[in-house]
C-alpha cells in the first residue's frame, strides 16, 4: 500500500516562539527610545478611536507612541528600583495601567500639555458607554430615512411605521438617560439620527526626564486606576513573558 502524502511528521521542537520574540523586540525598541529622546510622557486615552489617534501620530511623527501591551513595556522601564533601565523609571510603570501610552519626545512638558489639552473631538458613542445627556425624539415623520430603514428601526425598538411611504415615529421615544450605560441598540440609534456623544482626549499622567532622571506626576491617579494597579501588583511578579 503506497504511503499517504499526508502521513508527515512535524517537529515541535523546530517550533520559533514568534510571540516571545516579538515582546524582546519591543523591549528593544522601548529602551532605544529612552536613550534617545529626551523626555517620556505616559498618557491616558478616554473613548478610545484608532482613527483619532492616527491622526495625532501624523502630527507627531518627531515623536514615538507606543500603546497597548503594558505589562512588556513594563519590563522594558523597570518594575522596581533593582530592575529599571535608568533611573526612577519604575515610578512611571506604575501608571502603565489600562488605555494609556507612552509618548517618546523632544518636545517640552509645556508644548506637550497645551497639545494634548486642546486636542478633544467628539464621537458617536459605542455599546457600554455612559450616556451624558437625556435623548428623547419627538413623535412625528422622520423624513430623513428612506422607507426601506422603517423595518430596521422598529428593530431597533422605535414605535414606527410607514404613513403615505414615509418612516413616522407613532409616539415620543426616550433613546437614553444620563448615566446609562448604554445598549447595542441605543448605540446604534444615537448614530442613526447624528449624535454624538462621546469625547475622544488625552490626559498626560506623569513624565520623566531622560537627562536628569526626574520622575513628575502631572495628574492623580484615578480610584479604578489604583485598584488595577493594585491586582496587578498582587499577580506573580516572575510571571514569564511567553
Amino acid at each position: 500500500m503506497p504511503k499517504s502524502k499526508r502521513d508527515k511528521k512535524v517537529s515541535l521542537t523546530k517550533t520559533t516562539k514568534k510571540g516571545l520574540e516579538s515582546k524582546q523586540k519591543l523591549i528593544e525598541e522601548v529602551r532605544k527610545c529612552v536613550d534617545t529622546y529626551r523626555n517620556l510622557f505616559i498618557f491616558s486615552v478616554a473613548n478610545m478611536r484608532n482613527n483619532k489617534l492616527k491622526d495625532i501620530r501624523t502630527a507627531w511623527k518627531h515623536s514615538r507612541f507606543f500603546f497597548g501591551k503594558n505589562k512588556v513595556m513594563t519590563v522594558a522601564l523597570g518594575k522596581g528600583d533593582t530592575d529599571e533601565y535608568k533611573d526612577n523609571l519604575h515610578k512611571v510603570t506604575k501608571y502603565l495601567r489600562g488605555e494609556v501610552g507612552v509618548l517618546f519626545t523632544n518636545k517640552t512638558k509645556d508644548e506637550v500639555r497645551e497639545y494634548f489639552s486642546h486636542f478633544k473631538e467628539m464621537d458617536f458613542a459605542r455599546a457600554g458607554n455612559q450616556a451624558q445627556m437625556d435623548i428623547t425624539l419627538d413623535e412625528g415623520a422622520l423624513e430623513q430615512f428612506p422607507h426601506s430603514m422603517e423595518p430596521q428601526l422598529r428593530q431597533l425598538g422605535l414605535p414606527t411605521a410607514l404613513k403615505k411611504g414615509v418612516v413616522t415615529l407613532l409616539k415620543d421615544y426616550q433613546v437614553c438617560k444620563e448615566g446609562d450605560t448604554l445598549t447595542p441598540e441605543q448605540a446604534r440609534l444615537l448614530k442613526l439620527f447624528a449624535i454624538e456623544m462621546a469625547e475622544f482626549k488625552v490626559q498626560i499622567k506623569c513624565m520623566w526626564n531622560s537627562e536628569t532622571g526626574e520622575f513628575e506626576k502631572l495628574t492623580e491617579l484615578t480610584g479604578d486606576e489604583e485598584s488595577m494597579q493594585a491586582d496587578e501588583e498582587a499577580e506573580d511578579d516572575d510571571q514569564d513573558l511567553e
